[in-house]
């Protein structure tokens, strides 16, 4: 039978130690959902969708979705279960007149968030 030296036997059990006190880290659960928006308003409207949990915008990279006027587009996004989004959309080249969170989040909605839990949204529809 070996004999491990004190010096190590210690060092072993505070490495042990300092793991089982970490706080247990849980990755967050992915999943998807798609947002569904038609663009009944005679102009064409940008559109980007804003995660309130966390600092996470779709498309991204300075991107958005770009809807012509009376297009409908499916909408899909990789999101964490239970995040809440929401959408802001404006008239391209317009910004003061917008519906959902707006450009950039900056505005409240009543009615502009979906959880992500799979699925896809009702039609949400843009109109003068």
């Amino acid at each position: 039978m070996s004999r491990m030296p004190a010096r190590r036997l210690v060092a072993s059990l505070l490495s042990l130690s300092a793991v089982c006190l970490l706080p247990s880290v849980i990755p967050a659960k992915a999943s998807d959902v798609t947002f569904v928006i038609r663009n009944n308003h005679p102009n064409a409207v940008r559109v980007e969708l804003y995660s309130q949990d966390r600092d996470h915008v779709w498309p991204g990279r300075g991107q958005d979705f770009y809807l012509d006027d009376g297009e409908a587009r499916e909408m899909s996004l990789a999101c964490e279960e239970g995040e809440r989004i929401c959408y802001g959309a404006w008239i391209d080249g317009d910004e003061s007149t917008y519906w959902g969170v707006g450009p950039g989040n900056a505005e409240s909605c009543a009615d502009c968030c979906y959880v992500c839990e799979g699925g896809q949204t009702e039609e949400i529809v843009l109109e003068e």
